[in-house]
């Protein structure tokens, strides 16, 4: 995962190139849509985290990638990071307002797979 692309607001009128490789949009969806993006966005719609509790919350990542995962959407905008000046330090990551606009489609999407693999939708 390369390094954040931070978007400003478009003008009305002024749009992003998406499919050009160059576009910071385009570098914004990747990281989002990326293996670990999504489940960062959805285990943080609900509450802010700390480091360790995201890391207990998705099985199978690992620490080194949750750490890039989490300072690419940092820089990128979508989530927030607070430190607490403790020894160790506590680290709680939260969704911005543009975390939370994008990451709710995100969530609608996996609630539905989820209600449609539930065994109760069966029949």
């Amino acid at each position: 995962m390369v390094g954040g692309s931070q978007l400003r607001q478009a003008e009305p009128g002024e749009g992003y190139e998406v499919f050009h490789t160059d576009c910071p949009a385009r570098d914004v969806v990747d990281h989002v849509t990326s293996r670990w993006g999504v489940w960062v966005l959805i285990s943080l719609r609900s509450n802010d985290l700390r480091f360790y509790q995201l890391r207990e919350s998705i099985q199978g990542i690992s620490e080194k990638m949750l750490a890039q995962t989490l300072r690419t959407l940092v820089e990128d905008g979508l989530i927030w990071r607070k430190v607490e000046p403790t020894t160790p330090p506590q680290v709680t990551y939260g969704l911005t307002e543009f975390g939370r606009d994008v990451g709710e489609p995100l969530a609608q999407l996996f609630d539905r797979i989820t209600r449609r693999l539930s065994p109760r939708s069966a029949g």
